[in-house]
C-alpha cells in the first residue's frame, strides 16, 4: 500500500511524522451527551469585505455576523473549494475537491443529475450515523431529478437525488440559484405549490440585475414582456416571489430547530445546513431594509442577511441550546462583478482589498468570511484565526469533534481544524490547500506561498500572501525551488486523489485538458 510517491521527500516526511487527518480520536473530545448541535449558513456569493468585522472600512454594518467573530474565532486565510456555486457546495458537503469529480467547471441547472454520487460521504449522513437530526433549508444547486419533462411534467410524482437522498432527513428550499428555473418552495419531494407556470428575468429597479416576480405567463417558449431581460420562460410556481427567500428559509430553520430542542436537551443533537440565496443576483431587499447603509440595494440586502442570522441567534438564545451549538458562517465563493461599481459608486470594496472576484482563481475569487461560534466549546473566543483553512475541512474537523471516523473514501481533501478552536496556542498548520478558477486554471497554497499554475497564454505566478496579500508581484522568478516544490505537490495532491495520507483514490475521469502543466504521462507516474 503506497500513501504518498517515495520520490517525493514532503510526502515522506509527513508520514514519518505520523501525521494523520482522518484518525479516529483515542476518545471523543466531548461526551456524547455534549457533541453539539451544528449549524453551517452559507451566504451566496458573498465577499470579505461584505462583514464588518473584517472590513473596517465597510459602508454598513452587520452586527450578527461581527457577533460570530467577536465570540468565536474568525479565520482570516478560509477558502471555498471553488470560486463558483456549484462545485463549492460540492466540497463543503464532501470534504473533497469538486474538480475531482466529472464537472471541471461551472455550475449546474436546476434539474441535472445530482453531483454528489450514491454513497459518497456528506457532513449530512456523517451526522446522521452519528445519531443527529439533519436538515438543510434553502438553496441546493447540486442537481435533482424531477418528474417527467418541461413538457411533459406530473408534480404528483416525488423529486428524486436530491438532499433527502444525501443524507439530509427534512428538506425545504429551492433546487438552484433563482435564474436556473423550475423554482417553487420545496418540501420534501414536493413542491407546496407545483411550478406550472413560467417567467425569466425581470428588471430591477433597485439594482443593476434582475428580479424574478409576478406577473407570471401561462405558457413556456419565449415572451413578449419589455420587462423581461432574459426572454426564453422556465417553470415557476404561482407563489414564488425572490423577496421571500431569507424569511421562508429563516422561518423554517427555526421551525424545524424548534422542533428538536427537546432532543437537543436530552442527548441527541441536531445538524442544519441553512444556505441561503444572498447577496446573489437578484439582489432584492425588503422594503423595511431600504435605505440602510450606505452601499446602495447590495448593502441592503447584506444587512437583511444578517438580520436574519440575528434571527437565528436569538431563537437558540431563548430555546436554552445557544451554548452548545456551534456555527459556521462561511460564503460560497467571492463577490459577483457588480463589486467593481460599489467600489466606485459608494467607496465599497466586498473583496476586502483582494485580487478580483466570484470565478477567480486568484484570492478575491475564494478567500470568503469564515467565522466559527460555539460557546461552549472554543477556547478563547474572540480571537483571529491567520492560517489557512478550507471549507472542505469541516467534514474531518466536525467528524474529529463527535469522536467519529472518516473511512479512507470520504473527506479526501478534508483536514481538521478542530485543534484551533479548543486550543489557542495550536501548532496546526493546513496541509497545501488548491484553489480553482471558474476558467480552469489552479493555484496551491503552502503557508505564505501562493503558486498559480500557467493557463493557456497566463504564465506561472508566485506569490507570498503575507508581504502581499492582494497579488500584485509575481517573485517567480526569484524562487525557482519553491516553484518547483509547490508544483510537485499540487501535481501529487491531484494525481493521486487526495490531500491527506492514506490510500489513493481515483479521481471520476482520468487526466484532463486544465491540467496541461503536467504530461498525461507525469500525472499517470504520480497516480501510481
Amino acid at each position: 500500500m503506497r500513501l504518498f510517491s517515495t520520490k517525493h521527500l514532503i510526502g515522506l516526511l509527513l508520514l514519518l511524522a505520523g501525521f494523520s487527518a482522518h484518525a479516529k480520536p483515542e476518545q471523543p473530545l466531548r461526551q456524547a451527551q455534549d457533541r453539539p448541535n451544528v449549524i453551517v449558513i452559507y451566504t451566496d456569493d458573498q465577499g470579505y469585505g461584505d462583514v464588518s468585522a473584517l472590513n473596517p472600512e465597510a459602508k454598513f454594518k452587520t452586527p450578527n455576523m461581527d457577533r460570530l467573530a467577536n465570540e468565536g474565532v474568525a479565520f482570516t486565510c478560509g477558502h471555498s473549494p471553488d470560486s463558483v456555486c456549484t462545485p463549492s457546495r460540492y466540497g463543503l458537503l464532501t470534504g473533497r475537491y469538486p474538480w475531482r469529480t466529472i464537472r471541471k467547471t461551472g455550475v449546474m441547472g436546476a434539474e441535472d443529475t445530482c453531483l454528489i454520487v450514491d454513497g459518497r460521504m456528506t457532513l449530512a449522513n456523517l451526522f446522521k450515523k452519528n445519531g443527529y437530526h439533519t436538515a438543510m433549508v434553502g438553496k441546493w444547486h447540486l442537481g435533482m431529478d424531477f418528474p417527467g419533462t418541461p413538457k411533459d411534467r406530473d408534480w404528483s410524482q416525488p423529486v428524486q437525488d436530491m438532499p433527502l437522498d444525501k443524507g439530509f432527513d427534512y428538506f425545504y428550499g429551492i433546487p438552484a440559484s433563482l435564474n436556473y428555473g423550475i423554482l417553487a418552495w420545496f418540501e420534501g419531494r414536493y413542491a407546496k405549490v407545483p411550478p406550472t407556470v413560467y417567467t425569466n428575468k425581470k428588471k430591477n429597479p433597485r439594482h443593476m440585475d434582475y428580479r424574478i416576480m409576478p406577473p407570471f405567463e401561462t405558457k413556456p417558449g419565449k415572451s413578449k414582456d419589455p420587462t423581461r431581460t432574459v426572454k426564453t420562460n422556465f417553470e415557476i410556481a404561482p407563489d414564488f416571489i425572490d423577496n421571500q427567500c431569507l424569511t421562508r428559509f429563516t422561518d423554517k430553520a427555526i421551525e424545524w430547530v424548534g422542533g428538536k430542542v427537546a432532543d437537543a436537551k436530552s442527548g441527541k443533537p441536531f445538524f442544519l445546513y441553512l444556505p441561503y440565496t444572498s447577496p446573489h443576483y437578484p439582489v432584492c431587499p425588503l422594503p423595511e431594509f431600504h435605505g440602510q447603509g450606505e452601499a446602495g440595494a447590495y448593502g441592503e440586502f447584506v444587512i437583511e442577511t444578517d438580520y436574519h442570522i440575528g434571527r437565528i441567534l436569538d431563537f437558540l438564545k431563548t430555546s436554552g441550546i445557544d451554548e452548545n451549538t456551534l456555527i459556521v458562517f462561511t460564503s460560497d465563493n467571492g463577490p459577483e462583478k457588480s463589486w467593481m461599481g460599489r467600489l466606485e459608486e459608494f467607496g465599497h470594496d466586498s473583496r476586502g482589498a483582494l485580487k478580483e472576484g466570484k470565478r477567480s482563481v486568484y484570492e478575491g475569487g475564494h478567500r470568503v468570511p469564515f467565522l466559527v461560534r460555539w460557546p461552549a466549546g472554543i477556547a478563547t473566543p474572540g480571537r483571529q484565526w491567520n492560517k489557512t483553512v478550507g471549507q472542505v475541512d469541516l467534514l474531518a474537523t466536525f467528524a474529529e469533534l463527535i469522536g467519529a471516523e472518516l473511512p479512507e473514501t470520504a473527506g479526501e481533501d478534508s483536514q481538521s481544524f478542530a485543534s484551533v478552536l479548543l486550543d489557542p496556542a495550536t501548532d496546526y498548520e493546513r496541509l497545501p490547500l488548491i484553489a480553482h478558477g471558474n476558467d480552469g486554471r489552479y493555484a496551491i497554497v503552502e503557508g505564505d506561498w501562493k503558486l498559480v499554475l500557467p493557463f493557456r497564454k497566463k504564465g506561472l505566478e508566485l506569490y507570498n500572501l503575507s508581504a502581499d496579500r492582494a497579488e500584485t508581484k509575481n517573485i517567480a522568478a526569484a524562487h525557482p525551488e519553491t516553484v518547483q516544490h509547490l508544483t510537485t505537490r499540487i501535481d501529487e495532491i491531484i494525481a493521486q486523489g487526495r490531500t491527506t495520507p492514506g490510500v489513493a483514490q481515483p479521481n471520476d475521469t482520468e487526466y484532463w485538458d486544465d491540467l496541461h502543466w503536467m504530461t498525461q504521462s507525469q500525472y499517470n507516474d504520480f497516480a501510481r
